[in-house]
């Protein structure tokens, strides 16, 4: 009966995930089949970071969820979000600079957590001579930018990265419990 109870709930989070064409993989079937509670906790966790429109408006929580299907290569939820953006009225220029911004952000968070890492002055004192014209003027708005390049950011553990968006975000007006539900929405899809 639990199994039972343990594989509804486990459809109730692919439906939440808009997965039509998800097929139980084995790490999945392995929860299920052990009735682990985690499968509870994750449907929990997935549905409030999706539907919580106290801090992030339902736009800002597609385009974050679909720069984790993007940073994470998850072709599945790629699809479901994109498809959920297309409900939504979000264009495909903003998902183009969300792929954009998303890859822009692992190439930065390499270089510059090499050079945290690293702790040599030659490697912090040369240019980066990486190509950024996408931060210039953001057709997603500056806001929604930095969430995702923090988002993303803190995904990959870039320690310099998170704490330059953040204090981009917080000089620019943007509230504390906002920024903390961008990267808690990005913890729990990421998991």
């Amino acid at each position: 009966m639990n199994n039972l109870v343990e594989n509804e709930t486990f459809n109730n989070l692919v439906n939440l995930l808009n997965l039509k064409e998800y097929q139980i993989q084995p790490t999945a079937e392995t929860l299920i089949n052990t009735n682990a509670r985690y499968i509870k906790d994750l449907k929990i966790n997935v549905s409030n970071v999706l539907n919580n429109t106290q801090f992030l408006s339902s736009k800002e929580t597609i385009l974050l969820a679909y720069a984790v299907a993007v940073n994470e290569k998850n072709n599945l939820l790629k699809e479901a979000f994109a498809n959920k953006a297309e409900e939504t009225g979000i264009t495909q220029e903003e998902l183009a600079e969300v792929i954009s911004l998303t890859s822009m952000m692992n190439v930065n968070n390499i270089y510059y957590r090499f050079r945290h890492f690293a702790h040599r002055d030659f490697y912090n004192n040369q240019p980066a001579g990486i190509k950024m014209s996408i931060m210039a003027n953001p057709i997603l708005g500056k806001e929604t930018f930095e969430l995702i390049s923090l988002m993303v950011s803190a995904i990959n553990g870039c320690e310099l990265c998170v704490q330059s968006h953040e204090t981009k975000l917080i000089n620019e007006g943007t509230p504390e419990s906002k920024i903390l539900e961008a990267v808690k929405l990005g913890a729990v899809l990421k998991g």
